[in-house]
């Protein structure tokens, strides 16, 4: 099952950030043992898959996205029997396991890099981006790197630069080489056959560059005053997102249709594009089965913004397929990052979930949001994130989503026996699984309502989506599968909203600060409420303010 009815199609995919799950080894680092031992935590969530981000050898520059060894696990989360024992676990449990691809770049410890660096006739000469310096000794273009700084970095025993869309000690791998790539269908191939049902592929629009190393134009920017990061400040046409791309994304789906019902999940790193390349990547069944963006890992909190993304998406690609999550490894918490549009911290945690569930798509869960967990705030002395150190304190980096897993109300939160490489804070510490666990209505169990809700109703899994008109901060559509068909109404402010209901409905499954009563429907802070339609009458949602302009010819 490859295509339509493949069961990434619809599903929910926890991420587990190894580093930070368990640590059994006693060393204040998450491992494999560990994670393996906390499965049944994911499973009673009704999750179907776990995404495990990067665990194979690396100097740990960039934690794990600096890959020394494409075919071996980092002795930090243990071996490769470790490994083995956490898939056998995880499928006994009804767990798919996705593991992270870091193909872009290599570390520059890695040996492919090493021969390439000795001069520029050695059989991988070529495995790398390599450029010859302007006369002057400035690198050939002005492409700068994600991290900071420029983009090319000198090495003096070839006498050329290299590039690095990230740190330094991350050389970029050079696509334009057949070699290149059929090395690393072979690294791929080495986790199919091991039992892994599936690549998350990290910054899966950065594999080619342009071939004439041709300078990126100036960012369409309203600002005045430079970006935090120069890399904003450039519109990246030359450096990534290439047209190369599709026909390398079609060998990964050859390679992974030669499998039972596996799946690839691509990572696209782009600005205002990101959902037109979202859909260009997925679209039609020989590219990557799905893509997710940044578009809802921003600031943006409306119900245009959630509409738009959704609504593009499946415009550019009607028969593509996208996935939606609120948080991961790179931004900060949600809770955190909108906390100005909830009621509090667990309310909009329990909108947010009640909300992902009911887009059409797969979702994505990061490792304790099912917990309400906020962002972690660290002092310049706690840092390990290299963006982080670099632009402090404009920008903070990533660890404040990274911090350990909080399982009890123990020092370290259950994570460690040792002080961990991130602290467990206090903010943190509280909303550890075991003082949620048996509480009714708590974050952790209002995650396992919504997920058995989604799981329950084929319409959320696989139904189609139309929005209906209503003014800010109202966001509802319908999803429809067959004669099937539910109404999906959310709050997204603290204020509360009152809307008209016509037709014959009835609640069905979770609710908060929701209520229905001979045609009018009241929305408290964060409310939200799924309708089911009763009998052949058509639904709708109308409000007794002015409505604003449709959008989109979606049928109300």
């Amino acid at each position: 099952m490859t295509g339509a009815d493949g069961w990434w199609r619809g599903a929910v995919i926890y991420q587990v950030y190894p580093r930070s799950f368990q640590d059994d080894s006693g060393d204040g680092i998450g491992d494999l043992k560990g994670i393996t031992r906390r499965l049944p935590h994911i499973a009673s969530l009704g999750v179907d898959a776990v995404w495990l981000s990067p665990i194979f050898t690396s100097p740990m520059a960039d934690m794990g996205y600096d890959v020394s060894d494409y075919t071996d696990i980092d002795p930090l989360f243990g071996t490769l029997a470790d490994f083995d024992a956490l898939i056998a676990r995880a499928h006994d449990l009804g767990l798919k396991v996705i593991v992270d691809q870091v193909l872009s770049h290599s570390s520059d410890r890695h040996p492919w890099f090493v021969e390439s660096r000795k001069d520029r006739t050695n059989p991988k000469a070529n495995w790398y981006v390599w450029a010859d310096c302007n006369p002057d000794g400035t690198p050939s273009n002005n492409w700068v790197s994600v991290f900071g700084g420029p983009a090319w970095e000198w090495d003096t025993r070839r006498r050329q630069y290299y590039l690095h869309n990230f740190l330094a000690s991350q050389p970029d791998l050079n696509f334009h080489e057949p070699q290149v790539q059929a090395a690393l269908l072979d690294t791929m191939r080495f986790w199919l056959d091991r039992g892994v049902d599936g690549f998350r592929l990290d910054t899966v629009n950065y594999y080619f560059h342009d071939r004439k190393l041709r300078s990126n134009p100036p960012e369409q920017r309203e600002e005045t005053l430079p970006a935090i990061n120069p890399y904003e400040m450039q519109d990246h046409i030359y450096s990534k997102t290439q047209p190369e791309n599709v026909a390398w994304l079609k060998r990964v789906r050859m390679l992974l249709d030669e499998y039972d019902d596996r799946c690839a999940v691509g990572e696209v790193g782009e600005g205002r594009r990101a959902v037109q390349v979202m859909a260009e990547y997925t679209k039609g069944n020989d590219r990557l089965h799905m893509a997710y963006s940044f578009d809802m890992l921003g600031p943006q909190f409306t119900a245009d913004h959630f509409r738009s993304r959704i609504e593009n998406f499946f415009t550019g690609a009607p028969d593509g397929w996208p996935s939606w999550s609120f948080s991961n490894h790179d931004v900060p918490r949600h809770v955190t990052r909108w906390a100005e549009h909830g009621a509090s911290q667990d309310a909009l945690a329990r909108q947010a979930i009640a909300m992902l569930v009911a887009f059409e798509g797969t979702i994505g869960i990061y490792q304790g949001e099912e917990l309400g967990l906020p962002e972690t705030d660290i002092l310049y002395e706690e840092l390990t994130d290299p963006p982080g150190i670099k632009f402090w304190p404009d920008y903070k980096g990533r660890d404040g989503c990274r911090t350990p897993m909080v399982w009890d109300a123990t020092e370290h939160g259950g994570f460690s026996a040792v002080k961990p490489w991130l602290p467990v804070k206090t903010p943190q510490l509280v909303h550890n699984v075991a003082a949620q666990e048996h509480v009714p209505g708590s974050v952790l169990n209002a995650y396992r309502a919504a997920l058995a809700f989604r799981r329950a109703r084929p319409e959320l899994r696989r139904g189609r989506t139309a929005f209906v008109d209503l003014p800010e901060p109202v966001l509802a559509f319908h999803r429809t599968l067959g004669e099937s068909r539910l109404t999906c109404v959310f709050n997204l402010s603290p204020e509360p909203q009152n809307l008209t209901v016509t037709g014959n409905a009835s609640p069905v499954g979770p609710v908060q600060e929701a209520a229905l009563s001979h045609g009018s429907l009241h929305l408290g802070p964060n409310g939200y409420i799924y309708l089911e339609t009763v009998g052949h009458e058509a639904l709708r949602v109308t409000s007794p303010k002015p409505t604003r302009p449709a959008k989109s010819k979606a049928q109300a």
